[in-house]
């Protein structure tokens, strides 16, 4: 772990081994293919000459070349026809044999493009589901750094049917806290000439006497100022004596006292969580995307905070209620808020109990938000 989704061009990805949605000669083509290889340069190419081919739902290893990463993992990737003709299974296959051969190389990192998803006419959606799954899958016994690398915004995440309710309450929770937001209120200012009726911005006439009124209730900023009041005489500080020794141990006393009477901090209360949850720690870290290193700095230090993203990461993966997940965030200082996009996405996936970072990360992605986990 982790999977994590990026908008970038993946002949730039500083990882040791990119994946190239090659097609079955292996020679270069358009897309992902060919940019690959003109990024890579002709040397590619050459190497390339000596696999003779790669059947569908295989992968070859090649080295990168010019390219940042060390390997160039080639897989060919089913055509889409029906989805009947066991597209599925070639996909997942695809996914599989790159990360054995990125796993058999000791690669730490590995970049996928969305396979099969440009000319082949796999279904962005459905390709995007057997992509995370096929990855997760095996991150659930490897520790490995793997990413989606997707060209744009990903908007085919949004009409998935599975997100349709919870994107209607996400795009209506957001679009209230924005209209209640003081600088998008409208200014209460009113027409000053005189007239028998006024037309709000509903199409309702109100009448003059209506229309006065709400001028002395609502234009408070046409008000004068009042004056300033005169600033008072600035007296000397006064040299207050030093505290006697024995009022010094006493006032430090009470403040060891309410140190010891402090909540307990993130890591202690994330650890005491696992325990109750009949967790093991890898079985946690590993569902909340985050890698084995960083969970190790939070076990190992009890007064470790962690970035929200983390926080929230792992309170999907102990699967707490709303008021838990609020309570565990404060120990890092953090809470829940319809001010941003962000909560209010955790929230209403929480309320309808999807926990899967893998699944909450698609929705984050989509709305430009930042990902959970490492």
């Amino acid at each position: 772990m982790p999977l994590l989704l990026v908008r970038n061009d993946i002949t730039k990805m500083n990882v040791d081994a990119i994946v190239n949605a090659a097609n079955p000669s292996l020679l270069g083509g358009g897309g992902v293919d060919g940019a690959i290889h003109r990024a890579a340069g002709p040397e590619l190419l050459e190497e390339c000459r000596t696999l003779v081919g790669c059947k569908t739902g295989e992968a070859k290893l090649t080295r990168g070349y010019r390219l940042s990463a060390k390997y160039v993992i080639h897989t060919v990737g089913p055509v889409w026809r029906d989805g009947q003709h066991g597209e599925e299974h070639l996909l997942r296959s695809c996914y599989r044999r790159s990360l054995e051969l990125a796993a058999e190389k000791g690669c730490e990192s590995v970049a996928f493009p969305l396979i099969s998803s440009g000319v082949y006419g796999y279904p962005k959606a459905e390709a995007f589901q057997v992509a995370t799954s096929a990855i997760a899958a095996f991150l659930k016994e490897q520790e490995l750094t793997v990413y989606l690398v997707l060209f744009d915004r990903a908007a085919f995440l949004l009409g998935a049917e599975r997100f349709g309710e919870i994107r209607g309450y996400i795009d209506d929770t957001y679009a209230e806290a924005e209209a209640h937001r003081p600088e998008n209120r409208k200014s209460a200012r009113w027409a000053r000439e005189p007239r028998d009726s006024f037309e709000g911005d509903t199409g309702e006439l109100f009448s003059a006497d209506t229309l006065e009124k709400a001028e002395a209730d609502a234009c408070f900023e046409c008000a004068p100022a009042p004056a300033a009041a005169p600033a008072p005489t600035q007296a000397k500080p006064s040299k207050k004596p030093l505290l006697p020794l024995f009022q010094k141990k006493s006032a430090d006393k009470d403040l060891d006292q309410l140190l010891h009477q402090l909540d307990e901090g993130f890591s202690q209360t994330l650890l005491k969580l696992i325990d109750e949850k009949g967790m093991t720690d890898v079985q946690c870290y590993k569902k909340a995307n985050v890698d084995r290193k960083h969970f190790s700095k939070i076990r190992s230090d009890p007064h470790y905070k962690p970035s929200k993203t983390t926080a929230v990461a792992f309170a999907l993966a102990l699967e707490l209620t709303l008021p838990e997940t609020q309570s565990l965030l404060s120990r890092a200082g953090y809470t829940l808020s319809h001010s941003f996009l962000f909560d209010i996405i955790i929230e209403a996936c929480i309320q309808r109990g999807i926990f899967s970072v893998l699944d909450v990360n698609e929705l984050l992605f989509a709305y430009d938000q930042p990902l959970l986990g490492s």
